[in-house]
């Protein structure tokens, strides 16, 4: 039980998709304007990696080594396919601003990574609180970027004013807030494992 919790835990902390591997910027670059498109993406990708992890660790047995990756992208194809009709069905205009990063997670580094590296090689139940936790720790990553960037950029907090008589950066609404906010968190993240080692 422990050695799980530990798989669960590597991926908020020590194994952070985005803050430590730096693995899935493209998505988080783009859907990180508002803490809603940063939360419905962050689901969006933990469904996929999490549902994928789990099948692969399934079949890994069966799967030719040569043909590997392209099954491992049918079956993160088939989640995705999954999450994009349920939330063009039931979330319509999340489904609208997230555009095309919802399909794109088909090659996500980080669904693709969790296949490669860890899910055909160990248990299904390892592979699934591996999965939670990258899942788990990408979208904890782009809330808080996110965040900073709804807050300072519009003044708004999930759609909702913060502060009376704020004046937004329009820089932090913009591709290069966005630049800059990753940047410096990763930087943070750099100076704070550095303090621990």
């Amino acid at each position: 039980m422990k050695k799980i919790f530990a798989e669960f835990l590597k991926g908020i902390i020590k194994e952070n998709p985005t803050f430590v591997l730096v693995l899935g910027l493209c998505p988080t670059l783009a859907v990180s304007v508002t803490v809603s498109n940063g939360i419905g993406m962050g689901i969006a990708a933990t469904f996929v990696v999490v549902g994928s992890n789990i099948i692969i660790s399934l079949i890994k047995g069966f799967i030719p080594d040569r043909i590997r990756i392209p099954c491992f992208i049918v079956v993160i194809a088939t989640f995705v396919t999954i999450v994009e009709m349920t939330m063009k069905t039931y979330s319509p205009l999340l489904y609208r601003a997230l555009g095309i990063y919802v399909p794109l997670i088909v090659v996500n580094c980080i669904v693709l990574g969790r296949a490669e590296a860890y899910a055909q090689k160990n248990s299904v139940l390892n592979s699934l609180f591996d999965g939670l936790g990258m899942g788990i720790g990408f979208t904890l990553a782009l809330i808080l970027i996110s965040a900073i960037r709804e807050i300072l950029g519009s003044g708004k907090f999930l759609g909702h004013l913060l502060f009376k008589g704020f004046e937004p950066i329009f820089l932090f609404g913009m591709p290069p807030g966005a630049l800059l906010v990753i940047g410096l968190l990763l930087g943070l993240f750099n100076l704070l494992k550095k303090e621990r080692v």
